[in-house]
């Protein structure tokens, strides 16, 4: 506009002049824009200060922006914005209604990562969220969970007086895992019973070693895997090497109670016993595109094995398996495993929170999907009646004319070690008595007939290795063994 009043000013004589002067000015003024333009461009490419995105619009987030602004502007207290974010984020993942995702803050993923890559301290219980309830997977083998004997499938009703029901497993981890020597009281329903029981777990380190070796006799050894962590195929070609110095011509792999873990190590751990390109396991994604993860081991091992497994066998050893028995023709013993055909992967963000979701399906190397089925083995074969004793409070007194499920449990025990109780009601009599205190004076317990403390601890250790003795699924696993070495 000030232009236009300065040619009205000056005579009709000096118009091509100013014309001159503004198409001077015009193209000043572009090559102006044009040279700021391009410099801005190459100090946002280039310079240490990013860019500001541009956020294109997103309708299906209309109604999440607006419910954040409503609650951070109007609700009657401080609101912490990142809860708010990280509640969102709980709620998109809930909704998937998927046991197996699962999101995780910072102090949240530090124990998950944790719990699969070094020692840890806690119970030492694999668990996971199902129908609203935390669930136990598997106790690990020796952990302080399997000591005090907290058994697949009991539901986690309460930690330490608190209920847990409707939380994440992850939730639930952070208040079950503490600091070595500290005691957490789990409320345990077990099914079959109708009463729930309180059990009192001194937590502890959680070890490193994941696999355990031994000789049975003079050619049969027993290798038990109980998770499949960061250097779990490692362990493992270790205590080989160590076992066939010792003369082992045949292998039980004992995978009960494993509840899985990285899948990495799967791959390695079936890659020895399975020989080279033989499928190990497929991988199905949404739109229903398999791949074949095939073994690359050209040095697999012709040793006979014969592998273990029951309702404890979950995920990464229900992979191993199905590998072994489909790719290389290894009998399975024991009890149907307990069913994940899914693969998680971790998506971790740059305030250290995780988001561990479902990304596909694996499939047997047959393409059968186990989720929620399981693995039948070869050959079922159950444990004894008295390894499904449920456990007792150690920290609770029984004595006559008491009356507990608890107390039906210890029957149930002192009868298989051979001290007749007279019943198995869970009613305190004489008999009962009598029966407790035969198997105090046996253990140079003070015979006092009264079921406490030491006493229930040693009751349930001497249980513990009755089953190790009379272990049917192992027994079983060793005949085929020596029909194998013999034929």
């Amino acid at each position: 506009m000030e232009n236009e009043d300065v040619n009205k000013e000056q005579g009709e004589n000096q118009s091509g002049f100013i014309q001159m002067k503004k198409f001077h000015f015009v193209m000043l003024l572009f090559f102006v824009v044009f040279l700021s333009a391009g410099i801005t461009t190459f100090a946002l490419a280039f310079g240490d200060e990013k860019a500001v995105p541009v956020i294109k619009e997103r309708k299906e987030f209309e109604k999440l922006y607006t419910a954040f602004d409503t609650i951070k502007e109007n609700y009657y207290k401080d609101v912490d914005e990142n809860k708010l974010v990280n509640g969102a984020i709980n709620g998109m993942v809930e909704s998937l209604d998927d046991p197996y995702s699962d999101y995780m803050n910072e102090d949240e993923a530090a124990s998950f990562h944790q719990s699969i890559s070094s020692s840890f301290e806690g119970i030492g219980a694999e668990i996971q969220e199902r129908e609203g309830f935390i669930v136990v997977v598997s106790p690990l083998k020796g952990s302080p969970a399997e000591k005090a004997g907290i058994k697949p499938e009991d539901k986690i009703l309460a930690v330490d007086g608190k209920s847990i029901q409707g939380m994440s497993s992850t939730e639930a981890v952070m208040l079950i895992r503490g600091k070595k020597g500290t005691k957490v009281e789990l409320t345990i329903q077990r099914p079959g019973q109708t009463e729930p029981i309180k059990i009192t777990v001194v937590r502890d380190t959680i070890p490193l070693e994941t696999v355990h070796g031994e000789m049975i006799d003079e050619s049969i050894a027993k290798v038990q895997i109980t998770s499949f962590s960061e250097n779990t195929s490692k362990e493992l070609v270790d205590v080989l090497n160590d076992l066939q110095k010792q003369g082992m011509k045949g292998i039980v792999l004992d995978l009960r109670q494993n509840p899985g873990g990285l899948l990495d190590q799967a791959i390695k751990i079936s890659s020895l016993f399975v020989p080279e390109g033989k499928v190990l396991f497929k991988i199905e994604d949404r739109d229903g595109n398999i791949e074949e993860m095939k073994s690359s081991n050209k040095n697999s091992s012709n040793i006979p094995l014969v592998v273990v497994i029951d309702k404890g066998s979950a995920s990464a050893s229900e992979i191993f398996a199905a590998a072994v028995s489909e790719s290389a023709g290894v009998p399975l013993v024991g009890e149907k495993s307990f069913g994940k055909g899914t693969v998680q992967r971790p998506q971790d963000f740059d305030d250290g929170s995780t988001l561990k979701f479902t990304t596909e399906k694996w499939l047997t190397p047959k393409e059968n999907w186990i989720h929620e089925k399981g693995i039948k083995p070869d050959y079922e074969v159950a444990l004894p009646d008295y390894s499904t004793l449920t456990l007792i409070n150690p920290e609770e007194e029984f004595k006559l004319s008491s009356t507990s499920a608890q107390i039906k449990s210890a029957q149930g025990m002192l009868k298989a070690l051979g001290y007749d109780p007279g019943r198995e009601d869970g009613f305190f009599d004489e008999k009962t008595e009598s029966a407790l205190k035969a198997f105090q004076k046996a253990e140079n317990l003070e015979p006092n007939g009264v079921l406490k403390g030491e006493t229930t601890l040693k009751l349930m250790e001497k249980l513990r290795e009755l089953i190790n003795q009379n272990d049917t699924q192992i027994q079983k696993a060793v005949e085929l063994l020596k029909q194998q070495l013999n034929s």
